[in-house]
């Protein structure tokens, strides 16, 4: 028998306990059966609500400065779609039909937060957004999504699961920012305060991008692309440092040797440049942002 989440899961658990939800969600990853389906079903609610409070993340900075992934958090989310009943829901905004383990996000709490959506948006339970955040249509923001205050997910964005983001950023209209769930030990795409990126881009892999980036259009970046570094002189993978511009680029790659190639053709890779921060986007930012 599977555990069924309803539209009411933020009503579904008796109390709110997240200083001992660690404990509780490591017990039922590891060991399903050690808990009744409506003790299931309680703690996975609860486990949903308190990754739309923020009170838990699928990863957490540290001082220094690095990210790592709480596979817990990550663990608990693959729970859900382990144990959780696929079934036939209705959309209150257009009375579609779908069908899905999980209902739409309850999103209540958004005017008070100042928080927006416009319609066409589909979140789905379990993502946090922060004071003042944007969400555009026709964006669509999985489980264990984190979007900070003040930041702008523009049309037509996919915000893959786990994905987190920083305060005061924007995502341009039509990117892709990748969700990572399994290995549940593996950092999700991790993306810092001030961050603008250029529509049409694919963050994707587990990459990260710093605080005060700027990005061009149609950027890629995943763990395999490399970043030219021209302010620190060095090539990094899939990562590009904090107080940047950065924009996409092309190079020869080394398959252009192979017999399959003319000697005269050549074959290019995506590479990304990275240059000294530039605030102009910025500004543009904040006047979107109507503050």
């Amino acid at each position: 028998m599977s555990v069924t989440i309803d539209d009411d899961y933020r009503d579904s658990f008796s109390q709110y306990e997240p200083e001992t939800l660690q404990d509780r969600m490591e017990v039922l990853n590891e060991d399903p059966s050690q808990y009744d389906e409506d003790e299931q079903e309680e703690l996975l609610s609860e486990f949903i609500y308190a990754l739309e409070q923020g009170d838990v993340r699928a990863a957490e900075q540290y001082e220094d400065g690095e990210w790592e992934a709480n596979a817990w958090v990550k663990e608990g989310i693959l729970s859900i779609f382990g144990l959780a009943e696929n079934m036939a829901r209705e959309d209150a905004e257009n009375g579609e039909v779908y069908h899905d383990v999980m209902p739409r996000r309850n999103i209540d709490e958004f005017l008070e937060k100042g928080a927006r959506n416009t319609p066409g948006t589909t979140l789905r339970v379990g993502n946090y957004f922060g004071d003042g955040a944007t969400v555009m249509s026709e964006a669509y923001a999985n489980i264990g999504a984190y979007v900070d205050d003040g930041t702008m997910i523009d049309s037509n964005v996919t915000f893959g699961s786990a994905a987190q983001m920083g305060e005061d950023g924007h995502v341009g209209a039509n990117t892709t920012i990748g969700g990572v769930l399994d290995p549940a030990e593996k950092t999700p795409v991790v993306i810092g305060k001030n961050v603008s990126i250029g529509a049409g881009s694919r963050i994707t892999g587990g990459a990260e991008i710093g605080e005060n980036v700027n990005t061009g259009e149609e950027l890629l970046l995943s763990p395999g692309i490399e970043v030219y570094d021209l302010v620190d002189g060095e090539v990094l993978e899939g990562e590009i440092p904090s107080d940047r511009t950065a924009f996409r680029r092309s190079i020869e790659s080394s398959v252009s040797d192979h017999e399959l190639f003319d000697e005269d053709e050549s074959v290019q890779k995506p590479i990304v440049v990275a240059v000294e921060y530039d605030e102009d986007a910025v500004e543009l930012e904040d006047t979107l942002r109507m503050d």
